[in-house]
């Protein structure tokens, strides 16, 4: 049961946009947990412009940023409800559902541009039968949000081996990070994107664990101070419409918008290296410090990786197996 307070709070944000709205003939709000000022947010504004621009008027795009609404993990029961048209989540926030879907953050497996751009390719063999799965959801993926690689966060110095995780606790954004971080003998704590600012600063947690972009949008510069490089997930996000709400539309409403989502998906996807780099660079210009593992240390880091492969397989099934098989032979 949600507090009263948020109740209140989320049925006030959406009565303020009703009148604005009441001239389209369809409404499509959409719950976002970064800030708007995020590349993820950027993504949105140009969805948002396209589908204004292209439906003449008729369709109008909401953005409620920052968690305003739902927290990210909120986000598929709230889209699959019915409750909100259309969010933002990551990825992994499926995986009790799916399981397969954290094949993205099997350690190590997507270790170049090139075999992330073949994976997440629209009928991609590992995207594709991922996508159909959300559907029994109750959600329709429009597009996907490239965020990037995983990174470490640190104080004191960069996180190298497994060895500097031993003891530690970590903040985690998915089950199988978590495993991840158990094997190499630290303490893995799920805390939502919202709240890893809070989590630092107060030292609820020792490690960070998040994509460089969210520590420019975020300024975890404030509350870390040395950025590790491991690069050893791969962090997506989907953006999901209800389906019954999806079916409801007429097909040139539906035209418009999948041709605005194949548009933001090229735009983030095209433009994602060059985000981390003016992440790194302006996390640079704010104090922290830039580690980057040699490839000695990355080894270390495979070595204890096996056991995150051995409980995927376990959990993930068919579909898991299936998926797995795919990117490995990408």
């Amino acid at each position: 049961m949600k507090p009263f307070s948020w109740a209140i709070g989320a049925a006030l944000a959406l009565s303020l946009s009703a009148g604005a709205a009441q001239a389209a003939d369809t409404t499509l709000r959409i719950s976002l947990q970064l800030p708007l000022k995020s590349h993820l947010g950027q993504n949105l504004e140009l969805f948002k412009e396209e589908v204004e621009k292209n439906s003449n008027g008729e369709i109008a795009v909401e953005i409620y940023d920052s968690a305003q609404l739902y927290k990210d993990k909120e986000v598929p029961a709230a889209v699959g409800s019915g409750a909100i048209e259309m969010g933002v989540a990551s990825l992994t926030r499926y995986v009790g559902d799916i399981p397969a879907v954290d094949i993205f953050y099997q350690p190590f497996l997507f270790d170049t541009e090139e075999k992330v751009r073949a994976a997440v390719e629209p009928g991609s063999p590992v995207r594709g039968p991922l996508d159909e799965a959300i559907k029994d959801t109750g959600s329709t993926v429009l597009w996907w949000q490239a965020y990037g690689g995983a990174i470490m966060l640190s104080n004191d110095g960069p996180v190298k081996t497994p060895d500097d995780m031993k003891g530690k606790k970590v903040r985690v954004f998915g089950k199988t990070l978590g495993d991840f971080v158990t094997g190499a003998g630290g303490a893995p704590t799920l805390i939502s994107g919202s709240e890893q600012y809070l989590a630092y600063q107060r030292g609820t947690v020792d490690i960070g664990m998040t994509g460089v972009s969210g520590v420019k949008s975020r300024k975890l510069w404030d509350v870390m101070d040395t950025i590790t490089v491991t690069n050893h997930a791969d962090i997506e996000f989907i953006v999901v419409v209800n389906t019954d709400f999806w079916n409801g539309l007429s097909d040139d409403h539906k035209a418009v918008i999948e041709a605005a989502a194949l548009k933001a998906e090229k735009d983030v996807r095209d433009r994602v290296s060059q985000i981390e780099a003016d992440a790194y660079a302006a996390a640079e210009e704010n104090g922290m410090s830039v580690y980057r593992p040699t490839a000695e240390e990355i080894s270390a880091w495979k070595a204890v990786s096996q056991p995150v492969y051995d409980a995927y397989q376990e959990k993930a099934g068919d579909l898991g197996a299936k998926v797995l098989d795919a990117a490995n032979n990408l």
